[in-house]
């Protein structure tokens, strides 16, 4: 009868265990196992050594979604065929020194990508340098071999063939290889946005060696800013560059350059954010609060703003080296960053005035069903101005006797209207009491005066709060709320800052906070629930957003009830004077809940649905 195994936590095992140092190809499986996570995570280290060797082409090809084959082909400056087997050893790179590792200039420093993928895969590296013979080394599952001669004009070329065939438990974990494509895609796509500079193909040899072309971005020339701006045209498409305004801040060192959507220009989800500092693509839950906070005033939470943003600072001023995939980064002043960004959106957001997105207009257009005719449609001349009005005259009667049936339609006169030179027209009618229809130079606008006005009064809420501060309400009896030091320390760090919204924080005693004001405007709340939401913010995003969100929370609903209703019929020169107080406050293009107030439709479009072009 064997022995039973004995447990971890048994105080006297069997037999004790001896330190033993593992093999090289054991660490190099090891490490992979944080490096390389699937073949995305492949793809990634791979295109960033190659814009570290300065390329200005880099191309993918991908077999079977990289778990069989994933080449890597640059037109960079080449490794010397007697560094190629020191390539492939752990912690040697050309990137740093290790005099400083916050001095990081480039995508990779560490010196573990390449040894990782080859204790896990079969790999191929062949290059050549300007002026010397290609050289070509191979290393199956950890095992190298001898370089030898190869054949290659210039660049680099790098092959990896099964990958985590050496660990085949990690094969188990690998998604479907149309996700991990995808993954795959995706990775290259936030590597293009960040070097306009230079071109991208992703090429799939899924079904033939020939494959097809699944992603390609030509290199952009010009200036900085106009060559990002094509590039996220041609990634992210014409809709975001129709509607997303360019980003140029700077404060105390720091640079935030990028495009930013419109509100009503937002997604379902975060997929939608690219982040980027010092040109690496980050996932950092600072950054993600900052643009949640710039937007908190014009999205609701389940709506989230669509990004490319850019962020350059001194390199000792963050740290990349907090994990292997580099995904992660700590600020040395995340204050500075985070405020800087909220500050550059919230400035760009209110210069872009009444602005609403373009996508509204076509959204509207579609729900529009024409009528489909078999017979040949003639063009008409456009009538002219007295012609429209003679014909309003001729059937006017005909309105009236119909106007019972089809509610109300209240219309303005264009001899008595204001000239429509403005960006939201003149008015020219009222249709069901609740959408004013205006006429611009090259077409209409339809507003929800409800939801215009609602906005309307609700900047004006606001400026008078900012102007006067948050009164705060002083509580008979202080509340005290019982908790670890730690969260009472994070919560006093943010005293002065919530004292400013009305929420006054003191110490009290160890472990233990009172609460002294609150937010006038709130009325009766319960004040431990509301610390205990902040302290579950700041540990979440590092910054807290609550307080302020219900101070406008309750600006909003004051500015509902307090708004022109739906049903309301309104004068013409109500209609006009709304339209001119829309087109001066910033953040009209939008309600409080980030639904457009308006839809402009160009007369083309409207031509077109009468079969007129």
């Amino acid at each position: 009868m064997n022995a039973p195994t004995p447990n971890i936590g048994d105080s006297q095992p069997a037999k004790r265990p001896q330190i033993k140092q593992l093999d090289e190809v054991a660490v190099n499986r090891i490490a992979a196992g944080e490096v390389v996570e699937r073949p995305a995570s492949a793809v990634k280290e791979l295109i960033e050594n190659a814009l570290d060797a300065g390329a200005t082409r880099i191309e993918l090809c991908v077999k079977d979604g990289g778990k069989t084959l994933i080449r890597v082909t640059d037109d960079g400056h080449g490794i010397p065929a007697q560094d190629l087997p020191l390539a492939l050893s752990r912690h040697a790179t050309s990137k740093i020194d290790g005099s400083d590792l916050l001095i990081i200039h480039t995508f990779g420093f560490r010196g573990e990508a390449l040894p990782s993928m080859a204790a896990v895969g079969r790999m191929t590296i062949t290059s050549r340098v300007a002026g010397e013979d290609a050289a070509q080394i191979t290393v199956d599952g950890g095992a190298m071999g001898k370089v030898a001669p190869a054949a290659l004009s210039k660049g680099t070329v790098v092959e990896l063939r099964n990958l985590f065939y050496a660990t085949p438990a990690r094969l188990k974990f690998l998604r479907t290889d149309r996700a991990e494509m995808g993954a795959i895609a995706d990775v290259v796509k936030k590597l293009a946005m960040a070097e306009p500079y230079v071109g991208f193909t992703i090429r799939d040899l899924s079904r033939d060696d020939t494959g097809r072309v699944t992603f390609r971005a030509d290199p952009q020339s010009g200036d900085m800013f106009d060559a990002l701006g094509r590039r996220l045209r041609s990634i992210l498409g014409p809709e975001f560059a129709d509607n997303a305004l360019a980003i140029d801040a700077e404060r105390e060192g720091i640079t935030l350059t990028g495009y930013a959507a419109l509100p009503t220009y937002s997604r379902g989800n975060s997929i939608s954010q690219f982040l980027f500092v010092n040109g690496r693509p980050v996932r950092d839950k600072l950054l993600v609060g900052a643009l949640r906070g710039a937007y908190s005033d014009f999205l609701s939470r389940d709506r989230h703003p669509v990004v490319a943003l850019f962020l350059e600072l001194e390199p000792t001023k963050v740290d990349v080296n907090v994990h292997p995939a580099k995904a992660e980064v700590r600020f040395r002043d995340p204050g500075l960053a985070r405020g800087l960004i909220v500050s550059a959106l919230k400035h760009a957001l209110a210069d872009a005035g009444h602005r609403a997105s373009t996508t509204v207009a076509g959204a509207t257009l579609g729900a529009f069903q024409p009528e489909r005719v078999d017979r040949p449609v003639y063009q008409m001349d456009r009538p002219s101005l007295g012609a429209m009005r003679a014909s309003y005259e001729a059937q006017a009667p005909g309105f009236a006797e119909t106007q019972a049936v089809y509610s109300r339609v209240d219309v303005v006169e264009p001899a008595t209207a204001e000239p429509a030179d403005q960006p939201l027209g003149a008015a020219r009618g009222q249709v069901h009491e609740n959408y004013i229809i205006a006429q611009t130079k090259d077409g209409m606008v339809i507003v929800d005066q409800h939801a215009a006005h609602e906005r309307l009064v609700y900047e004006k809420l606001k400026n008078q709060m900012a102007a006067n501060g948050v009164a705060a309400q002083a509580l008979l009896i202080p509340e005290i709320v019982e908790m670890s030091d730690a969260d009472a320390a994070t919560l006093l760090t943010y005293a002065d800052a919530l004292s400013k919204l009305g929420l006054t924080l003191e110490p009290f005693g160890a472990g233990a906070i009172a609460v002294r004001e609150t937010p006038a405007i709130l009325g009766e709340v319960n004040a431990e629930a509301m610390v205990r939401d902040i302290l579950d913010e700041l540990d979440d995003l590092g910054d807290t957003q609550l307080v302020a969100d219900k101070i406008e929370a309750v600006l909003s609903r004051v500015a509902c009830h307090g708004s022109i209703r739906s049903g309301r019929w309104m004068r013409a020169d109500e209609m006009n004077a709304l339209l001119r107080e829309m087109e001066a406050t910033p953040h009209s293009g939008q309600c409080n809940h980030g639904r457009p107030t308006y839809v402009e439709l160009k007369l083309a479009d409207i031509e077109r649905l009468f079969g007129r072009t």
